[in-house]
């Protein structure tokens, strides 16, 4: 899978639950992914057009020789598509990654399944992963308890 590809799966995506959630309420409903690179803690939100947030993935950075997202937390509304909003996020986040030439770490275990299931096709696009470690989970608990 290209740069490209995951790209245009991410629109696919949001296409798709536009007009699922449109089919279900009788209202057009449109997502937006959005980053919001703060500090600590950075996430990708999904929002509705109404700017209704309805799912995040939250992550942080590790600045190196080469930048680290460690993802370990994604949340989202079951009542707006669920596993699918869930896809939305991390397709987003891996495409994102790659093209910024981040390594990813998935504590988060949606992120851990995706890439079990898709790693080859991650890294065959030029995605970097690697396995969480010890030393990680220290540095998002830091995070979290504002101390980073």
């Amino acid at each position: 899978m290209t740069q490209e590809m995951a790209q245009e799966l991410a629109q696919e995506l949001a296409q798709e639950l536009t007009q699922e959630l449109s089919g279900t309420s009788g209202a057009s409903a449109s997502l937006t992914v959005e980053l919001d690179p703060a500090a600590p803690i950075s996430s990708y939100n999904i929002r509705r057009a109404d700017r209704t947030p309805v799912g995040t993935a939250d992550f942080v950075v590790v600045s190196g020789v080469r930048e680290e997202r460690l993802f370990f937390h994604t949340d989202v509304c079951q009542e707006f598509g669920g596993r699918a909003l869930v896809e939305l996020l991390v397709s987003k986040a891996l495409a994102d990654s790659i093209r910024e030439g981040a390594t990813v770490v998935p504590l988060c275990p949606m992120f851990a399944g995706h890439l079990r299931v898709h790693g080859d096709a991650f890294t065959a696009s030029g995605g970097v992963f690697r396995e969480p470690t010890p030393d990680d989970i220290g540095v998002i608990t830091r995070a979290t308890l504002g101390e980073a």
